[in-house]
C-alpha cells in the first residue's frame, strides 16, 4: 500500500472540511488562489486549528482569481504561482513572499507504460503541445525512448481553461527551452492552445481528471495531484542533459541556487535550472498581503498561520512531495517582508 497516497487522499478531504468550518471564528483567515499548493495549505491549515482554533477558508480557484480577490479586497490574503511584478506590487500596495516549493509534471494517459518510463526533452514536449507532434509513435519520441512500443495513438493535449500560474510556469518553461513555442504561442496565465486536438480542465483537479479520463492525453499537473490521481509521469530532461524524475529532491536542487531577493517581491523563476538533479519546472507559489490591509486582526492571524506553517510544517510538506521553505529564507521573510504590513 502506499501510504504516502493514502495520506494525500485523506488530506484532500479532511482540509475540504476543515477549510469549510473556518468562517464561524471571528480571527479566522480567508484566502483564494493558486490550486497547485492547496494539498498542503489545506494540511497545514487542519493542523493549525488543531494547534491554536483558528482556522482557515481558503478557496483553490486558480492564480488569476486569487489575484482578482485580493485585488477585490474580499480575502486576507491572495495565492498565485505567477508572481506579481514589482511594479504592479507597488502600484497595489502589496507584499509578495513565496510559502512552498513544488514542481508542474507531463503527465500521460497510455496503456502499458509505468510512471517514468517515458523520457522526453524540453524541445520534443513543446512540439508536443503545439500540436506538430500530433501522434505517440512519432520519431521524435520514439528515438528518446529506444525499445518501447508506442502506440499508433493521437495525442489529445489537456490544459487549464482558467487562468492559471501552473500555466505560467509551464509555459514559462517551454518558452526557455523552444524558440518555436516563444515565437507563436508565448507565456502567461492563460494561451491560446495551437494544438488541433486538446481539451481544457479546471484547476489542477481538473486537468487530472480530464487525463485520466482520456486515452492518449497528454497534461500538465503539480506534483501532489500526480501522487494523489496516481498518474503516469513522464521523465524529463533538465539543462545539465540529464533526465530526471519529479519529487522533493529535484525541485529542492532546482531551488538551491535561487537568489530569491534579486527580483521585487521575490518573483524568482527557477525553470530549466542548473543542476544536475534538478527537476527543470520547478516552482514556489506565493502570498499577496496588503500593506495596510482593511482588517488588521485577520492580517496578523494571517502572517501567523504562515510563520507557524514555517516552523512546524516542514514534515508536512516533505509528505507530500512539497519542500519547504529554507530557514535562511523565512528569516528574510519575516524581516523584510511582514514588517512592511501595518498592524
Amino acid at each position: 500500500m502506499n501510504t504516502k497516497r493514502t495520506f494525500i487522499k485523506s488530506v484532500a478531504a479532511a482540509a475540504m472540511a476543515t477549510l469549510a468550518m473556518g468562517s464561524a471564528f471571528a480571527a479566522d483567515i480567508t484566502g483564494a488562489g493558486a490550486t497547485f499548493p492547496f494539498p498542503i495549505y489545506a494540511k497545514w491549515a487542519e493542523a493549525y486549528k488543531a494547534a491554536t482554533g483558528n482556522g482557515l477558508n481558503y478557496q483553490s480557484i486558480g492564480s488569476s482569481g486569487g489575484i482578482r480577490q485580493i485585488k477585490a479586497k474580499t480575502v486576507t490574503f491572495g495565492a498565485t504561482d505567477a508572481p506579481m511584478s514589482g511594479e504592479d506590487l507597488e502600484k497595489e500596495g502589496l507584499v509578495q513572499f513565496p510559502a512552498i516549493i513544488g514542481g508542474t509534471v507531463p503527465v500521460v494517459n497510455l496503456e502499458g507504460f509505468k510512471p517514468g518510463e517515458l523520457r522526453i526533452t524540453g524541445p520534443v514536449l513543446a512540439e508536443m503541445f503545439m500540436g506538430k507532434i500530433a501522434n505517440w509513435n512519432d520519431p521524435k519520441i520514439a528515438a528518446l525512448n529506444p525499445g518501447k512500443k508506442l502506440p499508433e495513438q493521437a495525442i489529445t493535449v489537456v490544459h487549464r481553461a482558467d487562468g492559471s500560474g501552473t500555466t505560467f510556469n509551464f509555459t514559462d518553461y517551454l518558452n526557455t527551452v523552444s524558440k518555436d513555442w516563444a515565437d507563436k504561442v508565448g507565456k502567461g496565465a492563460a494561451v491560446k492552445w495551437p494544438a488541433a486536438s486538446s481539451v481544457g480542465g479546471k484547476g489542477n483537479e481538473g486537468v487530472a481528471a480530464n487525463v485520466n479520463r482520456v486515452k492518449g492525453s497528454l497534461g500538465y499537473v503539480e506534483y501532489a495531484y500526480v501522487k494523489k490521481n496516481n498518474m503516469t509521469f513522464m521523465q524529463l530532461q533538465n539543462a545539465d542533459g540529464k533526465y530526471v524524475a519529479p519529487d522533493d529532491l529535484t525541485f529542492a536542487s532546482a531551488a538551491a541556487g535561487a537568489d530569491w531577493l534579486k527580483v521585487p517581491g521575490m518573483g524568482v523563476s527557477m525553470v530549466n535550472a542548473k543542476g544536475a538533479n534538478s527537476w527543470p519546472i520547478s516552482t514556489a507559489s506565493f502570498i499577496l498581503m496588503y500593506k495596510q490591509p482593511t482588517d488588521k486582526a485577520a492580517a496578523a492571524e494571517a502572517v501567523k498561520f504562515f510563520d507557524w506553517a514555517f516552523t512546524n510544517g516542514k514534515k508536512m510538506a516533505q509528505d507530500l512531495d512539497y519542500v519547504a521553505l529554507p530557514d535562511s529564507l523565512t528569516t528574510q521573510i519575516r524581516a523584510k517582508v511582514w514588517t512592511q504590513i501595518q498592524k
